[in-house]
């Protein structure tokens, strides 16, 4: 059975597996910076266009802002590791009383 963590009390070994862990870990922040880079320029050619209307622009620029915060947390906020639990469920009940207001308000409103 091989261990995925890095206190086997072996410098090189630990050495190693830092340097493994590091190199994934920059090569998975590499690859959703090039896709927020592309989320981005689709988003521009999006308003630039004049072939698209704005009902279909705002609904894409917001889908596409969405996909970006989720790269940016996951990636760069490295939510993804162990031991964000705790933060990761507060950010999703604040996002969760978030939306259930402005869903309420928008009701309220609109009907």
């Amino acid at each position: 059975m091989t261990t995925n963590h890095s206190d086997t009390g072996n410098p090189k070994v630990d050495l190693q597996y830092r340097k493994k862990k590091n190199a994934e870990d920059m090569r998975m922040q590499l690859i959703s910076f090039a896709l927020m880079i592309f989320l981005t320029l689709i988003a521009f050619f999006a308003v630039w266009s004049d072939s698209f209307s704005g009902w279909f622009t705002v609904p894409v620029i917001i889908l596409l802002a969405v996909v970006q915060v989720i790269f940016q947390l996951y990636y760069f906020m490295h939510m993804n590791h162990k031991g964000h639990e705790v933060p990761t469920m507060f950010l999703y009940s604040g996002v969760l009383v978030a939306l259930i207001t402005v869903w309420a308000f928008v009701t309220i409103i609109w009907w």
